[in-house]
């Protein structure tokens, strides 16, 4: 649940895969990325945290998808960076199938807290470390969550989910790789022709 930084860092996750050499060690990205200031922030304490993220992220993607981010237009690097956080995070990646996924099938795209603390109760159910969670460590993960949404472009800013609209090149990669991750992408599993 370190999700809690930042947002989707689109500008700033170009910028360190375009650091990291297909290959090598992430350990050597994040120092490259500290030391080449990658990530403009005044506190070095915030910039190696949000580094440290960026990359738990990023070293999710293969070697094709890193690329693709690099050299992607915008929507293509919004969709590639929600699947690294969908993939890094099991509790957002399920949110998106179980939720995001669920609701736009069944019509009912009006996305609220109250459907985030439902979802988080559930799981609190199956998890000791989610029901240790503080109320304000919840609203803060269910902020960051929301926000991320609206920037991967799931979401609209009046909280609607939206259809996903994969590029070719995204789409042919996730079913390349795993077509069940189509499911992180409200309604691109039935678009597409998934599983």
């Amino acid at each position: 649940m370190s999700f809690g930084t930042g947002g989707l860092f689109i500008n700033e996750s170009v910028a360190v895969a375009r650091l990291h050499i297909p290959g090598d060690n992430w350990d050597a990205t994040v120092a490259t990325a500290r030391q080449s200031g990658a990530f403009p922030v005044r506190k070095a304490s915030s910039a190696q945290r949000s580094i440290r993220e960026i990359v738990n992220r990023l070293k999710r993607l293969s070697d094709d998808e890193l690329a693709l981010l690099v050299d992607g237009e915008r929507s293509e690097q919004a969709a590639l960076l929600w699947l690294a956080a969908c993939r890094a995070y099991r509790f957002i990646g399920e949110f998106a199938v179980e939720v995001l996924n669920e609701r736009f099938l069944s019509l009912r795209t009006h996305l609220t807290y109250d459907d985030f603390n439902t979802f988080m109760a559930a799981k609190e159910e199956w998890s000791p470390k989610l029901a240790g969670l503080s109320s304000s460590t919840k609203a803060k993960l269910r902020a960051v969550l929301f926000r991320l949404m609206r920037e991967a472009e799931v979401l609209s800013l009046d909280d609607r989910i939206l259809g996903a609209m994969l590029s070719p090149r995204v789409a042919a990669m996730i079913r390349a790789g795993n077509p069940d991750e189509l499911r992180l992408f409200p309604g691109a599993d039935r678009q597409l022709g998934g599983n």
